[in-house]
């Protein structure tokens, strides 16, 4: 009962459109000053101030441009919480899942499996098509990726969890009463804050299979598994790995990777076999692992109201 889970605090439907309002604050304004004003400030110095991501990056350096970038995500984060402790008086576990606690074993569990498949599929088609990729490393700018990553990224990814499978998932649950529409729109939400990525600019609206397909996978497994930890898992090896193992000049991390991208990229395979193939086995691979049953009532179902919550509780139950 994870999107039940919103009941645990104040759930009037003003709240949540006052929450939605703070976490944008803090992600897209707050959070965005210091990248804001060192743009600025290096652009005193240039002809004109760069408005795509790959002028910005080069304008700052990209271990720079990613640390201020990521530092927006990270006020999302902590206004996110602050949203959830104040506005609605809820505890973050009951934000995190319909578990007593925070199950770890999930998180990184989700994040080997992901980092581990990430790593056979790239290391194959850099020994099928070598021609693709250069070698980028250098030790220095390296070192200094890997701390921002490893320090920052897992908190990126886990802003995005909290506030579209989490805190939108629960919000748009209880006041709609249908499972599949926070699914739905939560989804499709996720999908298109991708839009304006420089992937979609030279692959075309195509690459938004993969952005809203892995809306979707998300939250299914969220749903089906009454939690966020594997989505967190699942998401944080995705971006941490991608930051540190490849670049190209047309993505929106563009870092100083291992190996750099110089194909000509092209809406391919590799878009669609996530979605349609690698996605649904990791979904039957974790139902057989953490025993999900029930799968249309967790998908579709009514989300129950607190009143029957409450009565079951009164029975001895838990919620």
């Amino acid at each position: 009962m994870y999107i039940e889970q919103g009941y645990k605090g104040k759930h009037e439907s003003w709240r949540y459109v006052v929450g939605v309002l703070l976490i944008f604050i803090g992600w897209q304004i707050i959070g965005m000053i210091p990248l804001m004003a060192a743009l600025v400030l290096k652009s005193l110095g240039a002809e004109t101030m760069p408005m795509d991501i790959g002028g910005m990056s080069k304008l700052l350096g990209s271990n720079m441009f990613l640390f201020l970038m990521l530092l927006s995500f990270v006020f999302g984060l902590l206004a996110t919480f602050v949203t959830v402790k104040f506005i609605h008086n809820q505890s973050i576990v009951a934000l995190t899942t319909s578990r007593k606690n925070i199950d770890w074993k999930r998180v990184f569990y989700a994040f080997g499996v992901w980092a581990g498949i990430t790593l056979i599929i790239l290391g194959i088609d850099i020994y099928l098509s070598p021609e693709d990729y250069e070698l980028n490393f250098r030790l220095e700018p390296f070192l200094i990726l890997c701390a921002i990553s490893i320090f920052l990224i897992p908190l990126q990814t886990s802003f995005e969890e909290y506030f579209m499978r989490g805190y939108l998932m629960q919000g748009i649950g209880i006041m709609v009463g249908k499972r599949w529409v926070p699914l739905v729109i939560t989804s499709l939400i996720f999908g298109l804050l991708h839009l304006f990525n420089p992937e979609v600019e030279k692959l075309g609206y195509g690459i938004m299979v993969y952005y809203i397909g892995t809306g979707f996978f998300l939250g299914i497994i969220t749903l089906m598994d009454e939690g966020l930890e594997l989505a967190i898992g699942f998401h944080a090896a995705n971006n941490l790995l991608t930051a540190l193992l490849v670049t190209a000049d047309w993505t929106a991390f563009q870092t100083e990777s291992l190996y750099r991208d110089i194909s000509e990229p092209v809406l391919g395979w590799d878009v669609f076999v996530p979605v349609l193939v690698i996605y649904p086995i990791l979904i039957y691979v974790f139902s057989k692992k953490y025993g999900w049953t029930n799968w249309k009532d967790r998908l579709a179902g009514d989300v129950k109201s607190k009143e029957s919550l409450q009565l079951v509780e009164a029975n001895g139950s838990e919620l």
